[in-house]
């Protein structure tokens, strides 16, 4: 009797991960389509090597946050622009640089301040943004940005998945597997060379 009630337990623990495992799978197939060149991207990539919250990367992060959104969108049947809550959620966090880390120019002690500003900058000189990814990267830490307030449903949809999936990562109840060593020297040059064709863009407008 005891063998019988232990196989139907695991059973049912193993249509549980897999039901599991399939919609993890079909979050990553709706996150690929909407921002295959955001994932794929240098830039986003580097990413991997900088610490967001416990053990988790920037990069794992802003995916949580991504197919939460997604989660809480289809869950509370909002109706929404999924690609552009999709590619807002990825780039919320565009600083590219970890924040952790600090020296005199720049200790990061009010990164949560301004973080934001950077990371809108970061991706408007990378993609062609919509106003709604622009508000949802501008808006996303309100309320400490308190005159940041999101305007568009997107927003504030990425704004909740962001304060959970920050809440579970810092209480270690959801765990990454730390950054990957490397990774933001191997992209550092590409990213000097795109701020500067970015200025140099600009200087040819200006004339």
């Amino acid at each position: 009797m005891k063998q019988r009630r232990d196989a139907l337990r695991t059973r049912r623990q193993a249509e549980r991960w897999k039901r599991k495992f399939e919609r993890h799978r079909e979050l990553h197939r709706q996150i690929r389509a909407a921002a295959g060149d955001i994932l794929e991207s240098n830039n986003f990539m580097s990413t991997k090597g900088h610490i967001q919250h416990g053990d988790m990367t920037v990069n794992q992060h802003c995916v949580n946050v991504a197919k939460l959104s997604i989660a809480i969108s289809e869950k509370l049947h909002i109706r929404c622009q999924r690609e552009e809550m999709i590619r807002g959620a990825l780039l919320h966090d565009y600083f590219l640089y970890d924040w952790h880390v600090g020296d005199a120019k720049k200790p990061h002690n009010l990164h949560g301040f301004y973080h934001p500003g950077i990371a809108l900058n970061n991706a408007s000189r990378d993609y062609d943004l919509t106003p709604r990814e622009r508000d949802i990267i501008e808006k996303h830490m309100w309320p400490l940005t308190l005159t940041k307030i999101p305007r568009c449903r997107e927003a504030w949809i990425v704004t909740t998945a962001d304060k959970w999936c920050s809440l579970l990562e810092t209480i270690h109840y959801v765990h990454g597997h730390g950054k990957v060593e490397g990774v933001e020297a191997d992209q550092k040059t590409e990213f000097m060379e795109a701020k500067k064709a970015s200025t140099e863009k600009k200087t040819r407008a200006a004339k």
